[in-house]
């Protein structure tokens, strides 16, 4: 089965089936389902998501786009939720985002903040779920400096960077997140990356709502969809659908440290 390891159910697109939706994910070979939060609030809804259903696991952070005057009571609560929920099974998603906030003192306030939820993963002994956008050089170098505290650290979610820069990150005991963006005709860079690094650190996300993939694109995405993502990786690496789908599970479930 499939295992996705970004999905945001919280979002208010998902209002009106979300428990139906959810509920059919089984008889759509989706046995696994990681929802990150990115705030206090999505990362509650998370947790409770995962209480709900046996076949969900919660997130728990603060997304670097989600800086606002407060965030030390809110990060409390992540903590909190960290250390107090057994189906929470990592720190995320956390990162830097530069595409939009190119103010150099929103910026330091990002990483101050991600530095903040990489020590908190540390303490929780937790795997992150990294967020990087138009920020790969600070992204490594704070992740060398601070991020290597466990034998499997987590993933970088939605990786956009060079494949040079995955083999960096897959030396340093990180997975890739490939999601949809793989099916696009436009997504060369994703490809090769897919292509030169082992199946063995890939693991597969939908990032729902966001980033269906063809020949959904555009649409509202879903972890039903996971299934083109897989089929995919599966011909660009040379092997079958089911060797992406045991090997991708395998992945998930050893970081995440679930069965």
């Amino acid at each position: 089965m499939l295992f996705d390891t970004h999905a945001h159910y919280d979002d208010e697109r998902f209002d009106e089936d979300r428990d139906a939706l959810l509920a059919s994910m089984p008889e759509n070979n989706v046995g696994l389902i990681l929802n990150p939060g990115c705030d206090a609030e999505t990362s509650r809804k998370a947790v409770g998501y995962a209480n709900r259903y046996p076949f969900v696991y919660a997130a728990v952070g603060l997304h670097p786009e989600n800086i606002e005057d407060g965030w030390t009571q809110t990060l409390d609560e992540i903590r909190t939720l960290a250390q107090s929920e057994p189906r929470v099974r990592a720190i995320g998603e956390i990162g830097l985002d530069y595409y939009w906030d190119k103010e150099p003192e929103v910026q330091a306030a990002q990483r101050e903040w991600f530095v903040r939820q990489l020590a908190l993963a540390g303490e929780t002994d937790l795997p992150v779920i990294i967020h990087s956008r138009d920020a790969a050089e600070d992204t490594m170098r704070i992740l060398k400096e601070t991020g290597r505290f466990r034998e499997h650290p987590g993933v970088i979610h939605c990786y956009s960077y060079s494949p040079e820069q995955a083999k960096e990150y897959v030396k340093m005991g990180y997975c890739i997140g490939v999601g949809g963006v793989v099916t696009f005709k436009n997504a060369k860079k994703l490809r090769q990356t897919v292509e030169q690094i082992s199946l063995e650190y890939i693991l597969l996300e939908t990032d729902c709502p966001y980033m269906a993939p063809e020949p959904h694109r555009g649409t509202r995405n879903d972890s039903s969809n996971l299934s083109y993502v897989a089929a995919r990786i599966a011909e660009i690496k040379g092997v079958s659908v089911q060797e992406v789908e045991q090997t991708t599970w395998e992945n998930a479930c050893r970081v995440f440290g679930v069965r």
